[in-house]
């Protein structure tokens, strides 16, 4: 599909055609010219754009907590919650942009709507910081911020929540298409522009950290120390920049055109074999006589890979039964929704294996989410002051979590991979599930240490009129273990996705990441709001109130590493239970799976799911 901006830029008519399963443009008329991808001549505007999103969305949002508390008189643990369902909407909204890009609109037309909503809710943001009728007045209160004091009016609440819903359609559109977007503009049959396609990855992935730590230091010192409308015109101006920076890249871009929505196909699957439920499936012993008589045409495309047909769900493989005139005359199938191929079965399949291990990482999220919340208002009871002059602004201190993500990267890749190659065998050190464990372990762990410091902390403020003596730096043990806890498992978790899901899924697996984070976002408050009511019963004091001073915060840490405990049992049955997927274009080694039957018909997959 053209967008305005190409047709505006050329007197000749484009026409946007996929073909050989990759985005070409194709000059319209008589003696068509394609466009081969151009590669890293469009990723400047890519990565550029990119990065200033990133800073523009993470500048807004980092700081939220403290802004809601300081700013608009909102009480600590209502802003935890509003901070915890903000983020929990933006994390669940990709998975909405994966269907409208995937179904009508292309990447490139979400990235660019997307970036529209985004900037309009920074610039709705930045006017309730400036404007005196958009913000509640000013509050002296030191020991109890946000309590006693004139909170917003409707008005005032009305156009924070607008400004919130606009990020939040922003983010929904461009976190699920900007990655895959730029892998479009590599031609994946090409050897040297594969190679480029990693340096992509890596380029990616630094500058998006890179515009993290930018974010939650100077300007969230910007908004705490100098001005909070400086410290949101700046993200709002980074991201005016990211649009224009990505519409000067136009010309050379690829699109490829919408293949419908996947979650159309996985409907119809469901559909075909609920409607085939009394046939039965021919060989149900021998798989590798079953697939032969089922429907299974060729893969369109070179970056899909054929699944071979697995004995796991069954019940699924009646979808692929042919009956007589389920098939027109060029061999395609008459009705979409009574027969489906071998490979779309295949394709649900993998997404029902992956769904358990993404509830598992829903509880480990829990506990990292308490850095954006409860973290930030610890900080504002404590002392902030690095040396006699400087004060750490509140919303930086979660900074040591990334710093310490950032840093444990390269020493797990470079100094524990080949220790745990020597001992494994596997490539990877330890495989994709291992990973996540281990994460999953460091967890509740990071809560016990978060109790612990918590506890020290409220006596001390309750000792010294409600602000603790204690350092800021008391928080950095917890922080530096859901740092190290991230890189395990929400690093892990994005791997397994992008090799375990079919490449006609990718887009879907990106936004599987968010929607996890998404689902600790919304059950963090149901916790925290349920936690209130229960611990409150027969007049006893809750363990979260307006005032965390009065609260008894470590319980509720201690109740949540108890939690992730519960979940790391969990998690253990579902990998124990898990099937790796049959070939992968990602697959770096054969597994080898636990499964009679397939190991009976001969079929190759990975040889490592015995080290699961």
């Amino acid at each position: 599909m053209t967008t305005t901006a190409d047709t505006a830029a050329t007197v000749e008519t484009m026409e946007e055609v996929e073909v050989g399963g990759q985005g070409v443009l194709e000059r319209g008329g008589g003696g068509r010219r394609r466009r081969r991808p151009r590669g890293w001549k469009t990723m400047p505007f890519i990565i550029a754009t990119e990065t200033f999103e990133k800073v523009g969305s993470i500048g807004v949002a980092a700081n939220l907590t403290v802004y809601l508390v300081k700013r608009y008189n909102v009480g600590q643990l209502t802003a935890a919650n509003i901070t915890n369902i903000f983020y929990g909407t933006l994390n669940f909204a990709p998975l909405l942009g994966a269907f409208v890009s995937d179904a009508y609109l292309g990447r490139f037309r979400t990235l660019a709507y997307g970036s529209f909503f985004s900037l309009l809710g920074m610039l709705g943001l930045t006017l309730s910081a400036s404007l005196p009728a958009l913000k509640p007045p000013g509050c002296n209160q030191t020991t109890q911020v946000g309590v006693h004091c004139n909170g917003p009016s409707t008005l005032q609440l009305g156009v924070l929540y607008l400004s919130l819903g606009f990020l939040t359609i922003g983010g929904g559109a461009i976190r699920p298409c900007s990655l895959p977007f730029g892998v479009d503009q590599f031609d994946m049959t090409d050897e040297k522009s594969r190679k480029g396609l990693h340096s992509y990855y890596n380029w990616y992935y630094g500058t998006t950290t890179a515009a993290l730590v930018f974010s939650l230091t100077i300007l969230v010192y910007i908004q705490n120390d100098i001005s909070w409308p400086i410290g949101f015109g700046i993200p709002t101006f980074f991201m005016f920049m990211a649009i224009i920076v990505l519409f000067m890249g136009t010309r050379l871009y690829v699109h490829v055109s919408p293949e419908g929505s996947i979650f159309t196909g996985i409907v119809q699957v469901l559909a075909a074999s609920i409607k085939k439920r009394r046939l039965k499936l021919p060989y149900p012993h021998d798989i590798k006589q079953q697939e032969l008589l089922l429907y299974n045409p060729p893969t369109r495309g070179n970056r899909i890979f054929q699944l071979p047909l697995t004995s796991q769900f069954r019940f699924l493989n009646k979808g692929a039964i042919v009956r007589d005139g389920d098939i027109n005359d060029d061999g395609s199938a008459r009705n979409l929704w009574e027969l489906c191929s071998i490979q779309q079965i295949e394709e649900v399949k993998c997404l029902i294996r992956i769904v358990p291990i993404c509830i598992s990482g829903i509880i480990c999220f829990v506990a990292l989410a308490q850095q954006f919340t409860y973290v930030i208002l610890q900080t504002l009871t404590m002392d902030c002051h690095l040396g006699p002059h400087f004060e750490i602004p509140a919303g930086t201190v979660i900074s040591i979590s990334f710093v310490a993500l950032t840093l444990f990267i390269p020493i797990y890749d470079r100094l524990l991979v080949p220790m745990a190659r020597r001992f494994t065998g596997v490539e990877s050190g330890i495989t994709l599930l291992q990973r996540q464990g281990v994460g999953l372990v460091i967890s509740p762990i990071s809560m016990v240490v978060a109790g612990l410091v918590e506890r020290k902390r409220r006596d001390s403020a309750l000792s010294n009129g409600g602000i603790s003596p204690m350092s800021v730096f008391w928080l950095a043990p917890q922080l530096v273990l859901m740092g190290i806890a991230e890189a395990f498992n929400a690093v892990g978790q994005i791997e397994f996705y992008n090799k375990q899901f079919p490449e006609h899924m990718l887009t879907l697996a990106g936004s599987l990441f968010f929607v996890s984070l998404a689902g600790a976002n919304y059950l963090s408050t149901a916790l925290a709001n349920i936690t209130k009511k229960v611990t409150s019963r027969h007049g006893h004091t809750s363990w979260l109130t307006e005032d965390i001073n009065l609260s008894k915060l470590d319980y509720y840490f201690y109740f949540i590493a108890l939690m992730g405990v519960l979940n790391l049992f969990y998690f253990l049955i579902c990998a124990h239970c898990y099937q790796y997927k049959a070939m992968s274009l990602h697959a770096e080694e054969s597994i080898k799976i636990h499964t009679k039957v397939e190991a009976d018909a001969g079929i190759n997959i990975d040889r490592d799911a015995h080290n699961k």
